[in-house]
């Protein structure tokens, strides 16, 4: 999806920084089959193997997308950004663009993180301008750190599959130095859009992030204790508590258990028309509004922001939203709800799927989980099985709820969370997508993996 585009000009210590959206609203004409449909779906979907999209391809692919050396109707967000980070003026406004070059994130990444000669070389009139977005988005991600913005970083799987849609290979995959600028910069974006419409009364749709329940962060401090991390609670919990706890467990073994609990104790976010801000980006005014080719609750908002630029923002039109973005916004949080647990299924299941050739390696892994009916372990590539106690055959083995430690009862081995060891695969089940492993010795690498 070619949605989106960037400009950047610098005027002495001041960024003019351009977030250019691809204007879809312009060929989905409200509640027309295309719209009617887009609704229904409320998000494009990215399984593993295929992109089931919001709207057409003729659309997605075609006159909405983005290409270089064409011109494009778009929605502009165009914002001065002084040297701490602040937006100081922005205007919003409908534009035509031409994209000159269409970047990837590896040629980006190659020029700024790996200074590739070759690559350098290429797009040598916009290396100036690609450093200069470095040094915003470094700009506006300390802004948002010291105003307590939570950043989880979690390693995600990149599976490769072949001609027929097996998988060949699944490795984690890294944020780069590329992917970060422009998130930096939609952020950015979505935030003045979102305050700009909050302080006009305007009917609007934001994407907010709840407080999360006091019970749930109670929990999450006494299992940190335990490992020696405290979180202090006063009246309520704020986002730069979490913050500081993520920085203190970075590079220890713990560090991917406790995050994923710490996600796990946040309320999810959603789409309402109530601006009750975003929790875990410290933000006070936030929405999506920078990909409406696959999400509808951004097309919906250029429906209005087009209206309020038109001059159509009458008491008639404000009542007309005001009725349906009730409905609009339930249906595009449940559509979003149903895409993501469907993504996440069709990458178990292609892990599975990856793991039945391996039945029988030996794979160096770190313990992710430790319940009372087994030892969660996750491997380099991101794939994680269980080792049940069903399994573990060298001793009967007790589970301490209070420690997350797996305990043998005659031998007093311990297992403990973040800790490496060595598993052998003994079963890969694509109908239930599970993978089951058995603990193993470093001798019985030669077959498998590091």
């Amino acid at each position: 999806d070619l949605d989106d585009a960037i400009t950047l000009t610098k005027e002495g210590d001041r960024y003019i920084l351009g977030v250019h959206i691809a204007d879809v609203t312009n060929y989905v004409q409200e509640n027309s089959a295309l719209d009617r449909e887009a609704l229904k779906r409320g998000t494009s979907v990215y399984l593993a193997d295929r992109v089931i999209p919001m709207l057409p391809h003729r659309l997605s692919n075609g006159i909405c997308s983005l290409n270089a050396g064409v011109d494009r109707l778009a929605m502009s967000c165009i914002m001065t950004v002084d040297a701490k980070g602040d937006v100081i003026d922005h205007e919003i406004c409908e534009s035509v663009i031409r994209v000159n070059e269409r970047m990837s994130y590896t040629s980006v990444k190659k020029i700024l993180e790996d200074h590739d000669e070759e690559e350098t070389t290429r797009y040598i009139d916009l290396v100036p301008m690609f450093e200069e977005m470095e040094q915003l988005a470094g700009i506006l991600r300390n802004r948002r750190h010291q105003r307590g913005s939570i950043d989880f970083d979690f390693p995600e799987s990149k599976i490769m599959l072949d001609e027929e849609g097996h998988p060949k290979e699944i490795r984690s995959y890294d944020r780069n130095v590329a992917t970060k600028i422009i998130e930096d910069f939609m952020l950015l974006a979505n935030e003045t859009v979102a305050e700009e419409y909050y302080w006009r009364e305007i009917p609007f749709v934001y994407r907010v992030h709840e407080t999360p329940d006091e019970d749930k962060i109670k929990k999450l401090a006494i299992l940190i204790n335990n490992f020696g991390y405290s979180l202090h609670i006063s009246d309520e919990v704020r986002p730069g508590q979490i913050q500081k706890l993520l920085a203190k467990i970075q590079g220890t073994p713990q560090e991917t258990m406790i995050s994923r609990l710490a996600l796990r104790s946040m309320k999810q976010a959603r789409y309402t028309p109530e601006n009750d801000g975003h929790f875990g980006l410290a933000a006070r005014y936030y929405t999506h509004f920078t990909s409406p080719i696959r999400r509808y609750p951004d097309l919906q908002i250029h429906r209005i922001i087009k209206d309020d630029l038109r001059g159509r923002m009458n008491e008639k039109k404000m009542e007309h939203y005001q009725t349906i973005l009730p409905e609009v916004t339930r249906q595009a949080s449940e559509t979003e709800r149903r895409a993501e647990e469907a993504e996440r299924e069709t990458i178990r299941l292609k892990k599975a799927e990856y793991m039945e050739a391996h039945i029988g390696e030996v794979f160096e892994g770190v313990i992710s989980g430790i319940t009372n009916w087994g030892i969660y372990v996750e491997l380099s590539n991101t794939i994680e099985g269980l080792v049940h106690v069903a399994n573990m055959y060298d001793d009967h083995y007790d589970y301490y709820e209070d420690r997350y430690e797996m305990v043998g009862e005659h031998t007093g081995k311990t297992y403990k969370l973040g800790e490496t060891v060595y598993v052998r695969v003994i079963d890969a089940d694509c109908l239930t997508r599970t993978i089951d492993f058995e603990m193993a010795d470093e001798g019985d690498m030669e077959d498998g993996e590091e």
